[in-house]
């Protein structure tokens, strides 16, 4: 493979992430294939599409998900004739998205395919979303040909230039014998050291049959008279052998490769049990990283989960890993954060980066011995360096470590049962604020009393999807995740219209699964027009919106400092009215026993008619997140 049409970068922008991008170098020099799996025979009927097909499918890939365009129609195509699902969307973003959630719930990296030009840069914010919350996911773009490039074809920009600060890795295909060897090494590159998308570009000519690229370039010989044209034809001919210099030849796939992963040293296991041991106050923080289980498939979550519940230590979770310990364990802890990590001795960092969610290190005692362990070398140090430091797989670590651990079963039982007083006590101050009180306005629910109900409703068997600002911040305290990858929300970087692509993703992974999202009114906006996605391809997905008509997160403070409310309202939009438009159901509701109706009434339509609801719950503007805003 040409080394000089590779990029390899780190998995963060800039200069961030020397380690991973050492280990991405490594994989693409020592790169081996896994084992044989079959031979395609490369003939004038089949298409570049073919030979992307088959590397998918012996990947595990069952869905695509796309917006239709010329110059990738024959991947689409074939993978159809494989037995992919194809899944087309309203907007190339929600492609990327719901690739992204294929790859967090199922382990498999998800594939999107758009486009080039427009449909390229459509992506863009899903992808750096998938970067920062480090999904690994592949990403097809379409490109004009080689021979065209700046020459003003249509949808011709230079797409590596606007996607590098973006992947790990990006290639562009020049010949048709690329294709097999690029994506199996994606596949691979994608999942290693810190996960992250991976983008191959496909000029057109690579992608269609010959027959049909050699009609594009070549003359005919009614018009092969002179000289020129006969100069013109010898040069295209000469450029397509090059594309097709494997034609009549027989093509090797081979199965997935082993996925290079960091292990922990059972020294770093030792010295941490000895830390647990001697610990008084110890407590373990979860983050979405630890999460990371497709990789060879070595840890599954319910292998996870036993893990941290063995432990017996407190456990905070964040992000992905919220639901790792289910809906109510005793050892999982919601609202004292802040009392937990100033009074703790021992603090273990499982995925956890001390960011604007950890108050970039400060929110941990300085007394406290700090074990970090992370994939990403810049992540494991970023603004606090911890006690003891492993570049390792968080998940691995915790299951090595509770088996280490398991002999001295060790409770904590005096530490554990402060901790609970005082999240008991917030609970209830949450519960309070629920009631119904005096100053609640007619026509307005409580959104409180709206999550708090929404909670008790929804089954075990449940994925939610966060979108919003101030709803979905208002949830994150009510609402409980049922089970390990049951809850999905953007990640640090914070990203609204997430949420019809993950729903999109999470329901296909999980059939048997409610799948509902969270929306915010004002993030609702982005996803609505996939409702047209959910009902042409009977894909039963619920959406509960705290319509408030405003961007109330940023309203709050806004007026507060600023005294002005410009660009903060929306409207009451009438979303449900838009859902029934696509084809799905809707209800609006403004008192709680129409919200028990329609809820019900979501259910029976989800399980029966397999048509996706929306629920426009309209809501009153609340302080209860008041100060609560990042920046």
């Amino acid at each position: 493979m040409d080394n000089s049409k590779v990029i390899t970068l780190a998995a963060t922008a800039g200069a961030t992430a020397l380690a991973a991008g050492m280990l991405v170098s490594y994989v693409r020099n020592r790169y081996t294939p896994g084992e044989h799996s079959s031979v395609f025979r490369f003939d004038e009927k089949s298409s570049g599409g073919d030979l992307v097909a088959k590397v998918l499918v012996n990947h595990g890939v069952k869905f695509i998900f796309t917006l239709i365009g010329g110059h990738i129609s024959p991947i689409l195509i074939s993978c159809d004739k494989e037995g992919i699902r194809v899944i087309d969307v309203r907007h190339e973003v929600t492609a990327v998205f719901a690739a992204d959630a294929v790859s967090r719930i199922s382990g498999v990296p998800g594939v999107a395919a758009v486009t080039a030009g427009p449909g390229l840069t459509n992506t863009i914010t899903a992808v750096k979303n998938a970067q920062m919350a480090q999904s690994p996911l592949i990403l097809f773009g379409g490109a004009t040909s080689d021979l065209l490039k700046g020459k003003g074809s249509l949808q011709d920009i230079d797409q590596f230039a606007l996607l590098a600060p973006h992947c790990k890795w990006m290639y562009h295909i020049s010949r048709v014998e690329e294709i097999v060897p690029t994506l199996e090494k994606a596949f691979v590159i994608a999942q290693s050291g810190t996960p992250g998308p991976v983008f191959i570009e496909f000029p057109i000519d690579t992608l269609y049959p010959q027959p049909i690229t050699t009609g594009w370039y070549l003359k005919s010989k009614s018009d092969n008279t002179t000289l020129a044209n006969k100069i013109i034809n010898a040069y295209m001919t000469y450029h397509l052998n090059k594309i097709f210099n494997c034609l009549d030849t027989d093509i090797v796939l081979h199965k997935p490769a082993f996925v290079p992963l960091a292990l922990p040293s059972s020294s770093a296991i030792k010295k941490t049990v000895k830390l647990l041991r001697a610990a008084k106050s110890p407590v373990l923080i979860l983050g979405a990283q630890a999460m990371l289980l497709g990789a060879n498939g070595s840890i599954t979550p319910t292998q996870l989960q036993e893990a941290v519940q063995g432990l017996n230590v407190p456990v905070f979770t964040s992000n992905m890993a919220r639901g790792l310990m289910g809906a109510a364990h005793p050892n999982l802890f919601r609202h004292c954060r802040r009392e937990a990590l100033y009074k703790a001795d021992l603090v273990i960092l499982a995925g956890a980066v001390c960011d604007f969610r950890l108050g970039y290190g400060k929110s941990i005692s300085a007394k406290a011995t700090v074990v970090a362990v992370n994939r990403d070398k810049s992540d494991l140090y970023k603004n606090r360096s911890p006690t003891y430091g492993y570049l390792a797989d968080p998940a691995t670590f915790l299951v090595e470590l509770a088996e280490e651990m398991a002999p001295y079963k060790q409770q904590w039982r005096q530490w554990c049962d402060d901790l609970s007083k005082k999240d008991i006590a917030r609970a209830q101050e949450i519960n309070k604020k629920a009631e119904p009180s005096p100053d609640d306005k007619p026509g307005f629910l409580n959104p409180l009393t709206v999550l708090e109900h929404f909670d008790q409703f929804l089954p075990q068997n449940t994925v939610m999807v966060a979108d919003g600002g101030d709803f979905v911040g208002s949830a994150a305290y009510i609402v409980r995740p049922r089970g390990p990858l049951c809850w999905l929300d953007p990640g640090a970087f914070g990203t609204l219209g997430c949420g019809a692509g993950f729903a999109l993703g999470a329901k296909l992974c999980r059939p048997d699964y409610d799948v509902w999202i969270i929306f915010g009114d004002g993030a609702c906006g982005y996803s609505i027009p996939e409702y047209d996605t959910f009902v042409r391809h009977k894909i039963a997905i619920g959406a509960l919106v705290g319509n408030d008509a405003c961007w109330m997160q940023i309203m709050r403070e806004q007026v507060d400092s600023l005294h002005s409310e410009v660009a903060c309202n929306l409207a009451y939009t009438n979303y449900d009215q838009v859902v029934k438009a696509f084809g799905g159901d809707g209800h609006k509701v403004t008192t709680m026993p129409e919200l028990q109706e329609a809820l019900v009434a979501a259910k029976e339509t989800m399980d029966k008619e397999k048509l996706p609801v929306l629920i426009n719950c309209i809501i009153g503007r609340t302080d209860f997140r008041k100060g609560a805003i990042s920046v």
